[in-house]
């Protein structure tokens, strides 16, 4: 009898043994189940999936599954992310393993089109028929085989093209606090801005912002050149940083195509939010300001995908709009905006007060590659513009107390004069375009006139 139960016992592990072979075996469905949510993961045991793993979770009482994503894992722990809501999900529900990597498809039928962070259609025109396979991930290139910025791109902004010229396949960000102009300053670039192609990804902003964007910002002839990516801020986590590497993805695809690609994106700091709630959700220990490590690699390889393409290919020219949380400007996001940006335009609250708009401010923004592509008469021109900016900032205080007596200090004498304008000279409204050559005339005009 005793032998018998050896028998059955020997048998019945070596049918374990096999299943789990038939399990772990290429195209054998895995299927395990949810254990328990915490916050936003599922975990789930049975299942065993790579990073990245699209799976299915069975709720109860709906005849559609649950889409989630493989976040993580600790040993026979799986956690996922939902795609969407998780009511209806208890444990016991039935998890399937559905892909091993991504969904990574593209079409060059995008263009003129409205779709969300998985590539679904939102505009209420004919579902998209993806004919190409394209990777979500930045590709593996050398920094060699890519092209010098040399040529100016035109913004039509005259404090930008004047100060912080523009380079085709530069890499600009936009940084302010909440309500200060930046989703306008996007609008007008959107606007002016020559490209073949223009890529929009509205990301964690508000939802009505993406309809006012569609119908007022770009139009019908706007919106025939332009591909719009849109998550708004109740998305998942997954979703929001799905459709920022969607709007890469779409754009490299246009480079490669000799395509010059104006991208846009608001904003880089609610990317950073969205990677944040996945990375603390999956146990990530938090550093400055609650962000985990994951937040610090992902900006900057989102980043280094845009730029020159090689000899063969065309350019992707890139604004990303910054969030200085409380108008701090050493906020980790923007420190690192900052650090991988080809330069910045910071945008000013007092400015903004004051209705000078576009509200920026001379003294922090930048363009590295502006000295580059514009002639030594433009450079010293900007230079000098900058330079008054900066020495009546500077003094401000004493002279609007009265405190400064005339004749002092030259260089101020004459700041104080021009003041009014230079100020006519950056104030723009938000429907005025200036060609580069229109600006540089205004500004010589400033230059043989009075300084």
């Amino acid at each position: 009898m005793a032998e018998r139960k050896l028998d059955d016992l020997y048998n019945f592990s070596q049918a374990l043994e096999n299943l789990n072979l038939c399990v772990n075996s290429p195209g054998f469905i895995s299927i395990g189940r949810v254990k328990r949510i915490v916050g936003l993961t599922i975990e789930a045991v049975g299942i065993s999936a790579p990073i990245g793993a699209q799976c299915v979770i069975q709720a109860q009482g709906q005849d559609n599954g649950l889409n989630a994503e493989v976040i993580g894992f600790d040993g026979d722990l799986v956690f996922l992310m939902p795609l969407s809501s998780i009511e209806g999900i208890a444990p016991g529900c039935q998890v399937t393993l559905q892909s091993e990597t991504p969904p990574s498809c593209f079409s060059f039928a995008l263009k003129g089109r409205i779709i969300d962070g998985l590539g679904q259609a939102i505009d209420g025109r004919s579902e998209l028929e993806y004919d190409e396979v394209a990777s979500l991930e930045m590709g593996k290139s050398s920094a060699l085989d890519r092209e010098n910025i040399t040529e100016v791109l035109e913004t039509g902004i005259k404090a930008i093209d004047s100060c912080f010229t523009f380079g085709k396949g530069q890499r600009m960000g936009l940084i302010a606090g909440s309500g200060v102009g930046k989703s306008v300053l996007l609008a007008m670039l959107a606007q002016n801005t020559p490209a073949d192609i223009a890529v929009i990804a509205l990301i964690g902003e508000r939802g009505r912002e993406v309809k006012e964007f569609v119908t007022e910002t770009l139009g019908e002839e706007g919106l025939k050149k332009s591909v719009v990516i849109a998550e708004p801020v109740n998305a998942s986590p997954v979703r929001r940083i799905k459709a920022a590497k969607l709007a890469h993805t779409i754009a490299e695809q246009y480079r490669a195509q000799g395509k010059h690609v104006l991208l846009l994106m608001d904003s880089l700091t609610r990317i950073a939010h969205a990677q944040r709630e996945i990375g603390l959700a999956i146990g990530e220990p938090p550093t400055t300001k609650g962000y985990p490590p994951s937040v610090f690699s992902l900006l900057p390889g989102l980043i280094e995908r845009v730029g020159m393409g090689n000899a063969c290919e065309g350019s992707i020219s890139a604004f990303y709009t910054v969030l200085a949380e409380n108008d701090d400007r050493s906020d980790p996001i923007v420190d690192i905006a900052r650090a991988s940006l080809d330069g910045q335009v910071m945008l000013s609250r007092k400015l903004a007060d004051a209705s000078h708009y576009p509200a920026i401010d001379l003294e922090g923004s930048i363009s590295r590659v502006a000295d580059k592509i514009v002639s030594k008469t433009h450079t010293s021109l900007a230079r000098k513009l900058r330079r008054f900016w900066s020495l009546y900032c500077q003094n401000e205080d004493i002279i609007q107390i009265g405190a400064y007596e005339a004749g002092s200090n030259a260089d101020l004498d004459l700041a104080i004069k021009l003041k009014s304008e230079i100020d006519n000279f950056l104030i723009q409204g938000e429907n005025d375009t200036f060609t580069l050559s229109q600006t540089m005339q205004q500004l010589s005009f400033i230059e043989s006139e009075k300084i």
